[in-house]
């Protein structure tokens, strides 16, 4: 029985000494999200996308009752 319990007991230990990030992977995760962020907002105000937009409002505002 002890022989169980220690190793449920070193295999949680294990677990929690991984369980969160490091200060490099809490930045290398910001940059991601700000690359991504960038991306998208670049994606969203180009022209292509906000004609697409536009028109979609226009029908959706332009539809009879």
């Amino acid at each position: 029985m002890r022989i169980i319990w220690f190793r449920v007991r070193s295999a949680l230990n294990g677990r929690a000494k991984d369980a969160g990030m490091s200060t490099s992977e809490y930045a290398m995760g910001t940059i991601a999200a700000c690359a991504f962020a960038a991306v998208l907002y670049k994606v969203v105000t180009s022209d292509v996308v906000s004609a697409a937009l536009q028109s979609t409002i226009g029908k959706a505002l332009d539809v009879p009752f």
